[in-house]
């Protein structure tokens, strides 16, 4: 079981701006390397108050390369619909170079309207897009060349420049919850990346088996490992006691869901006006409550050590490759670096407990 660190922008800039947040999103990269994480994941939003200083993952991803010896630089997620296939090639790959090959994606497809003002015209078609995207990628990553209009509307030829510095492109397909889209990973031989939230034990475990299949049975994709990743995004704070986790986190977690609510309210989708509706402040904090009761429950690293050890257990057992832990829902930045401690100290005590198995 791997575990890496990941950011999905609860908090906005704050006190300090959004320099004081890349200093703090720099010192848990640095922090989770020499702790033996795996990867750290830094999201592409826009436009919002939710995730406002996340709009460039290659951009803050070639800040933790410099900082980082070991630890991946991913973007969860790299939204391929909002800009041209060679760019994204381009930006990842001088990351690859600086990083010395540890870079990866995972591909968003957009969700939100206003995003879209960066192409207004990908959007109705925008999964399609994403999807064949993948392909286009792997191809151009590969040093293909591939066949592009240009200025004057005239095909040319073109091979994106610098050649990246490892020769596969890991990807992986953002899912939000739909069966089609782990079905589609694994016919695209891509990994996933998943929430637990807003799904049971039992529906994640047969999402993981369909996906397992599709993989098995697809054919070779270029650049693709034989065996695919299954990510799972978990909120993550480990503390001394349950009174302790609930104190910390329950109003950072419940203010983090009204936000989100907020946002997907203000995205029009669909027919008609589309938004989602907009809640009352009382519905608000009921469903608020209710998730953090579910967080709680199943599907997170919150709780006491002994409480995570049998969460990772169990979603080992479940499938998960990796667990990338969400940490900036509101808590105390000392708070989360002394978590990620912990994280690292359950995952060993898993390691050995399985090696004695």
């Amino acid at each position: 079981m791997e575990l890496s660190v990941m950011f999905f922008g609860a908090q906005g800039a704050g006190a300090g701006g959004a320099a004081a947040v890349y200093e703090q999103v720099i010192e848990c990269a640095r922090a989770a390397d020499g702790l033996g994480f795996r990867a750290v994941w830094t999201p592409e939003r826009h436009f919002q108050d939710f995730g406002q200083v996340f709009p460039a993952p290659a951009v803050l991803g070639a800040a933790l390369a410099r900082e980082t010896r070991r630890l991946h630089i991913r973007a969860g997620s790299a939204v391929l619909p909002l800009k041209h296939p060679l760019r994204t090639v381009e930006e990842w790959s001088v990351l690859d170079n600086l990083s010395r090959g540890r870079v990866g994606l995972s591909v968003a497809t957009g969700w939100h309207s206003t995003d879209f003002v960066l192409a207004p015209g990908s959007f109705a078609d925008r999964r399609a897009e994403a999807f064949r995207q993948i392909g286009l990628i792997r191809r151009l990553w590969a040093g293909q060349e591939a066949e592009f209009p240009d200025g004057l509307g005239s095909p040319v030829q073109v091979r994106p420049r610098p050649a990246p510095y490892r020769a596969e492109l890991p990807l992986w397909l953002t899912s939000s919850g739909n069966p089609a889209t782990w079905q589609t990973a694994g016919e695209l031989r891509t990994g996933v990346l998943a929430a637990a939230p807003g799904q049971t034990r039992q529906e994640l475990a047969e999402k993981i088996a369909l996906y397992r299949e599709a993989y098995a049975a697809a054919p070779e994709q270029l650049g693709a490992p034989a065996r695919g990743t299954v990510t799972l995004m978990v909120h993550a704070y480990v503390g001394d006691d349950m009174a302790e986790v609930r104190a910390k986190a329950r109003q950072p977690l419940k203010d983090y869901f009204k936000t989100y609510l907020r946002q997907a309210a203000a995205s029009k989708v669909g027919t008609g006006d589309g938004a989602a509706p907009e809640l009352s402040d009382a519905q608000q904090e009921t469903m608020a409550e209710f998730a953090f009761e579910r967080y709680l429950a199943w599907g997170s690293l919150l709780g006491t050590p002994e409480r995570c050890l049998a969460a990772m257990a169990d979603l080992r057992a479940l499938g998960c490759d990796e667990l990338a832990c969400l940490v900036d829902f509101g808590l105390e930045h000392d708070e989360v670096l002394k978590s990620l401690q912990r994280l690292a100290e359950v995952r060993a005590r898993l390691e050995d407990e399985e090696g004695t198995r």
